[in-house]
């Protein structure tokens, strides 16, 4: 696999056949090879993973596939699409997939779990991979929500990774945010104790990468310490 950090929460996975991009929004893109499939994931409808210009990528490459989470549909329904430049074509080859479903396409295996946010996190097996993208499935406490609100968001959150306990992940890229302050690093480290999972990307940290040494200098990182890619 070649893993390309893109922007954000933005990556792309590179394998022999195909191409995955996850949460593109904003960023330069590397040139793919266009005789890969080119599968396009966009998790949710916020604005800092989903943006319309994704679509651009079918006047570079012929075979793009566009998996997008359902509440980005309930969203923006076809009209909405078809009134900002993706013609009929472009808007069938969109799959709409819901959260807490398997289902496959083409050569890929995709699993949902519902997201404590918006929409969905994406787990895809390929070529005897499996790579797990949080989307924003994360353990979001802030330290100016009442108790009840931040119980209610670790129930949420334990509960989603109540489905994936100790399976194994190639590749995971995971929120890191600090705008959560004291807190920032405890859905990333729920996630890595709970989990088999060979490699760990940091995302969502809003351009402050510093979180990853910080997270990596923690005490509570020792048994995954090697475990987390610098970016």
């Amino acid at each position: 696999m070649n893993i390309s950090y893109i922007h954000h929460s933005c990556f792309s996975v590179e394998l022999e056949k195909s191409i995955l991009l996850f949460d593109y929004f904003q960023g330069s893109l590397p040139n793919f090879n266009p005789q890969k499939d080119i599968y396009v994931f966009s998790s949710h409808n916020h604005n800092d993973h989903f943006s319309l210009s994704i679509f651009s990528l079918m006047d570079k490459y012929p075979n793009v596939h566009y998996i997008f989470s359902n509440d980005i549909k309930k969203r923006y329904n076809e009209k909405f699409f078809l009134n900002h430049g993706v013609n009929k074509s472009s808007y069938s080859k969109i799959t709409f997939i819901p959260a807490n479903t398997c289902t496959r396409i083409n050569e890929l295996q995709i699993e949902t779990l519902t997201s404590t946010d918006e929409g969905v996190a994406f787990i895809v097996s390929i070529d005897g991979k499996t790579i797990y993208h949080a989307g924003d499935l994360h353990l979001w406490l802030w330290s100016g929500e009442d108790d009840a609100f931040n119980k209610n968001i670790d129930y949420m959150f334990k509960l989603e990774m109540a489905k994936i306990k100790n399976r194994h992940f190639d590749v995971a890229f995971l929120v890191l945010d600090p705008r959560q302050g004291d807190d920032f690093h405890l859905g990333f480290d729920y996630f890595m104790r709970n989990t088999n999972t060979d490699l760990a990307f940091p995302m969502h940290f809003w351009s402050d990468n510093s979180v990853i040494a910080r997270l990596k200098s923690m005490k509570c990182s020792i048994p995954y310490r090697s475990k987390i890619a610098d970016i």
